[in-house]
């Protein structure tokens, strides 16, 4: 990996190359010079740009600036000077200079990196170069440092182009690590590196290697991922950073190591140990920063990295006095802001071991609605067992929930429920001890006997209320929406805010399943303002678990651009990984129904590697989903280790209809429609006994789309009766057009799905025209067809289906011709499709003539050829 790393890639920098090359092209530039903070890439965009130019046919010279050769006259850029020039006279030397090169008549670039660090002479000898036109200068220059009155004539020679590199933003990051680990790379991976490198792309570069080296960063052979989110500097790093550290001097070490401890820190207690006008030194070299609101200035480290290597180098008990100092501080004060309890909490335990349990209590809840159950752990582990209550007992396990510590959170919950000393505490103990058991550890019959032995033991409304809401949200999660229905009807007039949010989430769940998307999402927006708007002291998990349902709905209604949309909105603002999780599966499966594959792969992939620990109920439908987009993709290896991996987990029931569209598109994919067929007419009927219609109706689709039309136009007919939404219409126009070869149905069904966004289907539909219209004839409309349904396959990139065998490649086949000639392409002798058709061999081989006739081909190998250029 080291050596895969050796050369950093030149990624999201496409704009600033334009510029210079714009600003290049003009006849009186002098050059370019490149201005950025340390770290940013500009000696990287400098080096690409300085070879291109070398390449168009430029002469090229490189100059090594430093601080060592700067005390030399001359001595950075004494190799570009001809031999035999005197310089003992400069004025007469350096003119001379200016005249032999011009008599050389060549075209000269020379590339200097960190100019600020030229001495005067050679700076004044370039400038007169440049003045000249005898050479062009490409150079960098580190943003905030000081510079010779020389170098500023340099790098403001008339016409100069100067552009300013800043870090990179998210994407870019993105995009720099998809081209440095050569695969996709996790959501979650990208914003935790982003974060931590700023956008610098030299820490970037040295936190890969680190998490490379440490085995932190890995690839599962689909997707790049961080373990636990975590990332691994280097030596070379923490150098890096200390020396900029050093740099600013003995006399900002207190303040920086205090702010690196307690940021943010108000500006009143940093001025405690360092004067003003330090302060504002260290902010005019963008060491630190300061935020302004109404009521206080605060003051943090200008870059995440700082803070680690600060902490890592201080002394234990300096860092004791510097904590128990600001404790000191923050209470002469008052304590008066409401985190401060929190962060007295933890300066104290982190300088001493202990602090005051009410203290602990408070701030431990104060971190539960930050969401950081880490906190929650460490300060409720330093509470003696005497002192925790039913309430902390809750506020413990939970949080071990929250971290994916199933079993030590049933551990926690069983011994709650033997201290408990009123009902409303054991109801506050089932909820939470049911939601684990469900979802953390998949023990579905031990929840709901939980939850219905205390529905049978209490008496008040009210509990039964709550107790039916959880029955009602684990029985749609169990398979049956219908009845899970049944026990929230009511929900989201419930008067109290957190069971009725955490009802109406999951309602909207089962109203989308039983095709009642618009009351999906009618319920789903009230949800989601409701609980955005909640008090979160109440509330505790955040808005966006209210997300992945209306997501859903939206799809279920063919509003695909808004489903996307909300997804990505809800990926930004998830602060848990369980519902991040969550959000990557719905825009996995809205990816999938606008036919981009690519990014529904990458999607799924993430949330395989994600869900092992978080979210185990959706691993077996994102492998399937993983291998159905590997299979349409082509990489048939891919599809069928991701099945293997689908084997090995537990099953759940919600999604037990779905995963059978991994193994079907498999066989697919290898020219077994009638098998895929099958497979899919088995989770369409699992579908339909738990009253899941959008999925029946998404499996019967793909049935149709597999040869399977005339098998399923009528009961998708019946289902866009039920499901209401253009999504619904789309398909049963599709599979009634389909079945019965009707060329302006299917143009028609075309229309709709790309209205939708549904490019895939309507590239499918489109061909499937194109196809019949040949057929009869009608080259003309064929041709327009034809090229209706590769301008939607064109959104489709990489994606190869049966209905994409573009009818201008050829005659086209009959579906039997096609399905055949898949199955010998694939490398099946006609006695094996035979047997897997149920035909003669004869009649196999009648077929397989035909084809070949059609194709004009003679044989196997040929045949193979074929097939693919008919798909592409």
């Amino acid at each position: 990996m080291r050596q895969r790393l050796a050369r950093w890639p030149l990624v999201g920098r496409e704009a600033e190359l334009g510029v210079l090359e714009v600003a290049w092209s003009k006849p009186r530039c002098p050059g370019v010079v490149i201005h950025g903070a340390a770290g940013v890439g500009k000696s990287r965009l400098a080096e690409e740009f300085f070879a291109q130019m070398v390449r168009s046919g430029w002469q090229g010279g490189r100059v090594t600036a430093s601080a060592a050769a700067a005390g030399v006259p001359l001595g950075a850029i004494a190799h570009l000077i001809p031999a035999g020039v005197d310089l003992a006279d400069p004025g007469h030397g350096f003119a001379e200079v200016v005249r032999v090169m011009r008599a050389g008549g060549r075209q000269r670039v020379v590339l200097v990196n960190d100019l600020h660090l030229l001495d005067a002479a050679s700076a004044v000898l370039l400038r007169e170069m440049l003045e000249a036109g005898v050479l062009r200068l490409v150079g960098t220059v580190r943003s905030g440092t000081r510079m010779s009155e020389a170098g500023e004539a340099l790098c403001s020679v008339g016409g100069m182009c100067g552009i300013e590199l800043g870090a990179l933003d998210r994407d870019g990051i993105g995009a720099v690590l998809r081209a440095a680990l050569g695969g996709a790379v996790g959501r979650q991976t990208v914003h935790e590196l982003f974060a931590a490198s700023a956008g610098n792309l030299l820490y970037l570069r040295e936190l890969v290697t680190g998490a490379l080296e440490a085995g932190t960063l890995s690839s599962d052979g689909e997707i790049w991922e961080l373990a636990g989110g975590r990332s691994a500097g280097t030596p070379k790093l923490t150098e890096l950073i200390s020396t900029r550290l050093t740099a600013a001097g003995p006399d900002a070490r207190p303040v920086l190591e205090l702010i690196a401890e307690c940021e943010p820190l108000s500006l009143a207690d940093a001025t405690a140990v360092a004067t003003s006008e330090l302060v504002a030194r260290l902010e005019d070299e963008g060491l630190v920063y300061l935020s302004h609101d109404a009521h206080r200035t605060t003051i943090a480290l200008a870059h995440p990295l700082y803070g680690e290597v600060l902490r890592a180098g201080t002394p234990m008990l300096r860092r004791r006095a510097l904590l128990l100092n600001q404790v000191q501080r923050v209470e002469a004060h008052g304590a008066r802001r409401h985190d401060d309890p929190l962060r007295i909490a933890t300066w104290r335990l982190a300088a001493t071991g202990t602090a005051d349990a009410e203290q602990l209590v408070l701030a431990a809840s104060l971190a539960r609605h930050a969401h950081d159950y880490e906190q929650v752990v460490s300060l409720l582990q330093a509470l003696p067992a005497r002192q925790h209550t039913t309430a902390t007992r809750l506020l413990y396990g939970e949080a071990h929930y929250e971290l994916n510590d199933f079993t030590r959170a049933e551990d926690v919950f069983a011994d709650a429920a033997e201290h408990t000393t009123s009902d409303e505490e054991a109801l506050a103990i089932v909820m939470e001890r049911t939601q684990n058991l469900f979802w953390g550890l998949g023990k579905v019959h031990e929840a709901m006997k939980i939850n219905e032995a205390a529905e049978a033991s209490v008496s008040h409304p009210v509990m039964q209320n709550v107790l039916a809401i959880n029955h009602g949200a684990m029985q749609i999660f169990a398979g049956d929406p219908v009845a899970g229905l049944g026990f929230l009807d009511g929900v989201e007039e419930f008067p109290d805010i957190r069971a009725r949010t955490y009802g109406m989430a999951l309602k909207v769940v089962g109203l989308g399943d039983v095709g009642r998307s618009a009351e999906a999402v009618e319920l789903g927006e009230r949800a989601y303002i409701e609980h955005a708007s909640a008090d979160p002291e109440v509330v505790v998990h955040h808005s966006t678990a209210q997300l992945p349902g209306l997501i859903e709905a939206y799809t279920g209604l063919g509003e695909l651009s808004r489903a996307r949309l909300l997804a990505e909105q809800g990926l930004e603002a998830a602060v848990d990984t369980r519902t991040r999780t969550s959000l990557l599966y719905v825009l996995a499966g809205t990816d999938w129904l606008t036919g981009d594959l690519g990014e529904a792969r990458r999607s799924f992939a993430e949330v395989s590697r994600l869900a092992r620990d978080r979210n185990t109920w959706l691993l077996r439908s994102a492998a399937s989903g993983l291998a159905a987009c590997s299979a349409l993709l082509g990489d048939i290896p891919a599809a069928e280790s991701a099945i293997a991996d689908l084997e090995a987990y537990a099953q759940f029931s919600h999604l037990a209809a779905e995963e059978c569209s991994g193994k079907a598109w498999i066989l697919g994919a290898r020219g077994h429609a009638a098998e895929a067929r099958a497979t899919l007419h088995e989770g369409a009927s699992t579908a339909r006994k738990s009253g899941r219609l959008i999925s029946e109706a998404r499996l019967l689709t793909d049935i149709a789309r597999l040869g399977g039309a005339a098998e399923v136009a009528d009961r998708l007919a019946e289902l866009a009766e039920i499901c209401v939404g253009r999504l619904s219409a789309a398909r049963a126009a599709f599979a009634a057009a389909l079945a019965a070869s009707d060329s302006s149905g299917l143009n028609k069904a075309a229309h709709k799905f790309g209205e939708i966004g549904a490019n895939l289907l309507a590239a499918e539909a489109s061909n499937a025209a194109a196809v019949a219209l040949q057929q009869q004839g009608q080259s003309r409309q064929a041709a327009a067809a034809t090229n209706q349904a590769k301008t939607y396959a064109a959104l489709c990139p990489g994606v190869h289906t049966p209905l994409l065998t573009f009818a201008d490649a050829a005659i086209p086949l009959t579906p039997r011709e096609r399905e055949i000639a898949v199955l010998a392409a694939s490398g099946n002798s006609s006695k094996a499709i035979a047997d897997s058709l149920q035909l003669s061999i004869r009649t196999v081989n009648n077929h397989l003539q035909h084809a070949y006739t059609k194709l004009s081909v003679t044989t196997r190998q040929e045949l193979v050829k074929a097939m693919k250029t008919q798909s592409q």
